[in-house]
């Protein structure tokens, strides 16, 4: 038991509303900038999961592309979605489906994070001077706002107001 959160519907707007802005350059702009021999290379995660998939690595091309764009953009569209039915009429709604799917949202936040972990040990352990190097980009660092802003969007989020819509 814990009392109800202020300001819950505005705080989860904004924090929700600067994920989706941060959303668009987490996917435009690079991720990891590579250096071998002299030759630099930048990838973007949507170029990241081209590059597993011409190489054959189907799985990890299809865990990277289900943590870094489906379900960050899942999360936001089920968050929306919440948001937006805390400000319908009751007529027609489904509290139960909609206090799983809050759930499974908070839940499933965490994984988002496994490209930001991926290039933080790539850079701690690829570190060759002259030969290679591997640097994160600015789009790690929108990419990891993002998978924070919405982890925080969700946990401001008080599931109540779901059921409060419900009882009128």
């Amino acid at each position: 038991m814990h009392s109800r959160l202020p300001h819950s519907v505005a705080r989860t707007w904004a924090l929700l509303l600067a994920s989706m802005i941060l959303y668009v350059p987490a996917n435009v702009y690079p991720v990891m900038k590579n250096t071998y021999l002299g030759a630099e290379s930048s990838n973007t995660i949507l170029s990241g999961v081209v590059l597993f998939l011409k190489e054959g690595d189907w799985l990890l091309a299809f865990v990277i592309f289900t943590a870094s764009i489906v379900v960050p953009l899942l999360k936001m569209c089920s968050l929306l979605y919440l948001l937006m039915n805390v400000h319908r009429p009751p007529v027609a709604r489904r509290a139960r489906q909609q206090t799983v799917l809050y759930r499974v949202t908070e839940l499933v936040g965490r994984w988002s994070m496994v490209d930001v972990f991926v290039i933080g040990i790539l850079t701690a352990l690829v570190q060759m001077g002259a030969i290679s190097t591997v640097e994160p980009g600015i789009g790690a660092m929108a990419f990891g706002a993002v998978v924070v802003l919405t982890m925080l969007a969700a946990i401001s989020f008080d599931p109540r107001l779901i059921w409060d819509q419900e009882e009128r």
